[in-house]
Order: C-alpha cells, then structure tokens, then sequence
C-alpha cells in the first residue's frame, strides 16, 4: 500500500475502533465511521466489502500494537525468568489500555462466528513466543519435554485471560502486582524444574 492509501486505511480503521466503543457495532453506521474518518463512503469500499469486515482488520491491527508493544519490552532480557516476568506485565498494561478494543473484536468476531480468524491473526505472536521458550529451554531455564507450540499458545491464552479477568471483568480481589505475581510464579513453575 502506497502511504496515502495506508494513512486512509488507518483513519477508517481508528474512526471504526472510536464509533463501535461508543456506540457498539449494530448502532454504527458506515456513514458514520467515513464522516469521522473525513473520507469518502466509496473510500470504504476499497478497503472493507462490510462493516462486519472492520473487526478482524481491528483484530489484526491490535495483534500488531501487542506484537510491538510486546517486542520492546521483551527483546532485551536474557534471562527467561526477567522476560517471562517483563511479558506478563506488558499484557496487562495492553489489556487496560485497549481494554474496549479487545471487548470490541471479541464479541464482533463472535457474533460473526469468526474465532477461527482470530486465531489465524495470533500466529505470528505464537510464532514469536515459541521462538522465546525455545531460547529458554537452550539456556537450560525450562523443562526439555514442553511442546513449544501448544505451550506458547497455553501461555498467552493463559497470561491474557488473567488480564481481562482484571481489567474487563473486574475481578479485582488482588492488586494489579499481586495478580501479575500469582500468574508469574503459576507459569513460571510449571515450565522449569526448578
């Protein structure tokens, strides 16, 4: 994509994001996302056959801001235990801070009976933390006998499923640390022999 087309892409994508939160997805209005985007509704239809075709484009949208968010916290730790510990704070601070988002691509991808998309779109964020446990089962830091891939998606399931039970369904009977600790020390011994 040329960076015009890109610009206009990102601009119907944020309007979309902005417009669904508030409103929800039934309540939004193609007209309403190109008025606040500033574009024409035909510009839409270059890029969306539907307004049901924005939540995985949200979906994958997000995964990249994680995947980013996720590699700049994480790329400088050797220690697996310093990167597990750096991983799980950074999807908590993810999931508070684009907690309607995920509310968001959660139920339009359910609604539309996509989960399937979903998990398509997290492949390269497996990908990435199975490549992180391989690198700790080489430092010797996990358990030889883990089944990277099946682990790695366990893991962030795992890890992202305790943030939104915090943050999204405010099950908040611990702080954001004490959760955070609980998760770390729950994963933590079940990958080491330690």
């Amino acid at each position: 994509m040329s960076t015009a087309t890109q610009d206009k892409y990102k601009l119907i994508l944020q309007a979309a994001i902005e417009i669904i939160s508030e409103k929800g997805l039934y309540n939004t209005s193609i007209s309403d996302i190109v008025k606040k985007a500033g574009v024409a509704q035909g510009t839409f239809y270059l890029y969306f056959r539907s307004k049901n075709a924005l939540i995985p484009a949200i979906a994958q949208n997000l995964i990249s801001i994680t995947m980013e968010k996720m590699k700049d916290n994480t790329d400088k730790h050797e220690d697996f235990s310093a990167f597990l510990q750096t991983f799980i704070e950074a999807i908590y601070n993810i999931t508070d801070e684009y907690k309607d988002v995920i509310v968001l691509c959660y139920s339009g991808l359910a609604i539309d009976h996509s989960m399937e998309i979903w998990e398509s779109i997290y492949q390269p964020y497996y990908e990435w933390f199975e490549a992180e446990l391989k690198r700790g089962i080489e430092q010797g830091a996990i358990i030889t006998q883990s089944n990277v891939q099946w682990t790695g998606k366990l893991i962030i399931n795992l890890v992202e499923n305790a943030a939104e039970r915090f943050y999204i369904g405010r099950d908040q009977d611990m702080t954001k640390e004490q959760s955070m600790t609980e998760v770390f020390h729950f994963v933590h011994r079940s990958l080491t022999a330690k």
